[in-house]
Formats: structure tokens, C-alpha cells, sequence
């Protein structure tokens, strides 16, 4: 009869221990997983990743689509509030900001790692007699813009009517002018951020390159009264091209000033850009509803010939232009029957009360709180996804979902 040691009969145990210890920790490992997909899926809002059925395939091809993501951002507008608003909070009276929109949409950036957020002016409500109510309310949007700041996301503001503009009696009436104080207020509390370039690579990640504050617009070149640092300015990262434009400069409200952007992309070019991408507070091109609503241009078209030379710009070099203004989500190519390329993305809907009342709403985006998240890639082409919620800050939801191609002019370059 064979006999078996003690050792061996001691080794033999030792192993059942291990193997029975591991698969202990195999099952903790499973149930951690399928915790972590389950949790995936109740944060996304997708099914196609779950425990029972993960698609690691799908996963995998995500993850080498991404590889040549250059640069990722988000755009979006128009936070401010109106203290006449029903249901509107103290806390939002005093501070004329949409708090619960706002602190919500910041979390989803925070959250997403996009790297820049523009944000398309109207922080404030602004037109205060009182100039001190203006910087109280530039402080509390400072405030809460500065958690996404140290979370990894820089923010980039953009100049919007309510900032720069203030209501004024004329013979014809009441006319909105943009002031030399108000552009002056906005460059104390806003300039910080225009452009902190050491602060810039902390965050970003991705070096700032020729930025000049005086490559603006000014009174000698353009149609302003006023020279517009830190109002028009204008960067590279990488080949990408990034232009910010005031669409009420002194002296051309709903105007911009394109002899500006012909010159700066002409150089841009040159430097071998192959994206460019504007962001301004007005839209070229006003948004009007199926039903209801504007019935009348309330953007940068209230000019058209001054408009039509801007996209002209904006089509020769295929750029897509961000702005706000109108409190709604859209997205267009204005020019498209005629041949156009480039796209309007209107994202002014960032808590301010929204331009089209629920009983025209015949669209469910018209009433949505939405941002535009946006991926970069080393051809130029764009992945553009709209993100949000509906009045009732109910789940996040992809509202549209597309790519803008590299126009033949980037392909060029």
C-alpha cells in the first residue's frame, strides 16, 4: 500500500487552500464587474454594456476609435437668469444665475474630461445701473466655474450682449449699445482667464501656441470704436485654430469684426491649420420654431450684408462656428442649399429661460438644457455629440450625435 507523507499530505492542503482562496477572489472579482457594468449603464444611459452581456469587442473598437482623438471640448451659453421667472429661487434672484442647471451641466463636463469648456457669453444678466451688481454677479459665475477649473477643465469665456451691452433711450426707443465701460468690467473679471497660459498647460495638457493679446481688432483696421483686447483673440493647439469674436464690439453692435478674422485665419493658414473653430455669443443665422416663437432676425442678421461677408469667411475655411443667444439647442448648415459646408451649432441653452414656450415647443430639444461635446481628430474631422436634460433636470440623454468632415480646404492643408 502506498503511503503518502506528511509533508505532501501538508503540501496537498496548502494547494486545495490556494485554489479555493483564489476562487474566492474570482468570485469577489465578478461580482465587483458586474457591479461596475451595472453602474456604467445607469450612469450612461446605454445598454450595450452590461454584466450578462459586456460586448468586450465593441468596447475594444471604442477604445481604438479614440486613439486619434487630438483634443476634446465642450461648448455652451446663456446661465443667467431672470429674478422674474416663477419658481425661481432666493439665492437665484440675488445672484441672477441658473444654479440648478448650471452646477448640474458642470458636474456632466467635469465628468466627461473634456479639457476646454467655451462658454458663448450671458454669464450675467448684467444691464445694472449699479455696476457693483454686475461684478457680484461675475463673481458668483466665477465661483462656480472655478470647481470645473481645478477638476481638469479650463474654462474660456466669451463675450455675450448681457455683458457688454446696456439698454439705452434713443428717439426710436429703447436700443441695446454695447458700452466702453462694460468691455473694460469684462476684460477685470474675465481677463485672468484670456489667456493664463501656464495655468492653460497645468489643465489642458495640450500646449497653447501663438497667442498674442494683440492680435484684436482695433479702431485703425476694423469697424470699432474701441480696441477689442481680450474681446477678439485667437490661439493655436496644435493644427487646430481657435477664434473667439465679440458680436457687439462699441460702435457695431450685431456685428463682427471680420476684416479681424480674415487676417488672423489668413496667418492661421499659413502656420498650417487644418481645423478652425469660432466661438461668438450671436447667431448668424436667427433659430425659428415650427410654430411660435421669433418671428423676427435677433441675431448677427439683423445686418445681412455684414453677416453675409462673416460666414463668407466662415465658409472659406470651413470652420464651424459656436454660439448662444437664442435659449435653445440647434444645429444647421445655413448655406447648405446653396452649397455651404460649415455648421451654426446654437447652444444657448445653459439654464437662462428657455425662447420658445412649451405650447409652440413642437421639437422636445427646443425646451432641453443642452451643451455640445465635441472630440477633435488628426484629420480635422469633428465628433460632435449634444448632451442633456429636459426642463425637469430628468436623466442626461445624447440629443444628437454626428461628425463634421474635414471641409477641402483643411484636406488641402
Amino acid at each position: 500500500m502506498y503511503k503518502v507523507s506528511k509533508s505532501r499530505v501538508s503540501s496537498g492542503l496548502g494547494l486545495c487552500l490556494f485554489l479555493l482562496s483564489l476562487c474566492s477572489q474570482m468570485g469577489v472579482h465578478a461580482q465587483t464587474s458586474k457591479s461596475t457594468a451595472q453602474e456604467l449603464v445607469q450612469n450612461t444611459g446605454k445598454q450595450t454594456l452590461t454584466a450578462e452581456n459586456p460586448k468586450k469587442p465593441k468596447r475594444q473598437k471604442q477604445q481604438i476609435n479614440d486613439s486619434d482623438v487630438v483634443f476634446h471640448f465642450s461648448s455652451l451659453g446663456d446661465s443667467r437668469t431672470d429674478s422674474r421667472i416663477p419658481g425661481t429661487s432666493e439665492q437665484d434672484k440675488r445672484w441672477l444665475t441658473a444654479s440648478p442647471v448650471l452646477s448640474r451641466v458642470i458636474k456632466e463636463i467635469s465628468k466627461s474630461r473634456s479639457q476646454v469648456l467655451f462658454f458663448n457669453g450671458d454669464m450675467i444678466m448684467g444691464y445694472a445701473k449699479d455696476s457693483l451688481d454686475n461684478e457680484r454677479q461675475y463673481a458668483f459665475w466665477r465661483g462656480m466655474m472655478a470647481t470645473l477649473m481645478e477638476s481638469g477643465t479650463y474654462v474660456m469665456p466669451v463675450p455675450g450682449n448681457h455683458e457688454v451691452q446696456m439698454p439705452t433711450k434713443t428717439p426710436e426707443g429703447s436700443v441695446k449699445i454695447a458700452q466702453p465701460y462694460l468691455e473694460k468690467q469684462w476684460r477685470e473679471n474675465m481677463g485672468d482667464l484670456i489667456i493664463d497660459v501656464e495655468r492653460w498647460n497645468q489643465i489642458v495638457k495640450k500646449p497653447i501656441t501663438h497667442w498674442d493679446i494683440n492680435n484684436t481688432s482695433t479702431p485703425e483696421l476694423d469697424k470699432v470704436q474701441t480696441v477689442q483686447t481680450q474681446l477678439n483673440y485667437a490661439f493655436d493647439v496644435g493644427q487646430i485654430h481657435f477664434a473667439v469674436v465679440n458680436t457687439d464690439p462699441v460702435g457695431s453692435d450685431n456685428v463682427v469684426s471680420t476684416s479681424w478674422l480674415l487676417r488672423d485665419f489668413e496667418q492661421a493658414k499659413a502656420r498650417g491649420a487644418n481645423t478652425f473653430l469660432v466661438f461668438g455669443h450671436k447667431p448668424p443665422f436667427t433659430y425659428f420654431p415650427e410654430v411660435g416663437g421669433k418671428k423676427e432676425a435677433d441675431g448677427l442678421d439683423v445686418k445681412p450684408s455684414e453677416r453675409d461677408a462673416f460666414w463668407s469667411v466662415i465658409e472659406s475655411y470651413g470652420a464651424t462656428y459656436f454660439c448662444g443667444h437664442e435659449h435653445v439647442y440647434d444645429a444647421s448648415q445655413p448655406l447648405k442649399s446653396q452649397g455651404g459646408k460649415s455648421w451654426q451649432i446654437i447652444v444657448g441653452s445653459g439654464g437662462s429661460p428657455f425662447s420658445i414656450k412649451k405650447d409652440d415647443a413642437k421639437n422636445p430639444k427646443d425646451r432641453m438644457y443642452a451643451w455640445a461635446d465635441v472630440k477633435v481628430r488628426k484629420n480635422g474631422a469633428l465628433n460632435v455629440q449634444i448632451l442633456g436634460f429636459d426642463e425637469n433636470l430628468g436623466p442626461t440623454q445624447v440629443i444628437a450625435k454626428w461628425t463634421i468632415q474635414p471641409s477641402v480646404v483643411n484636406a488641402f492643408h
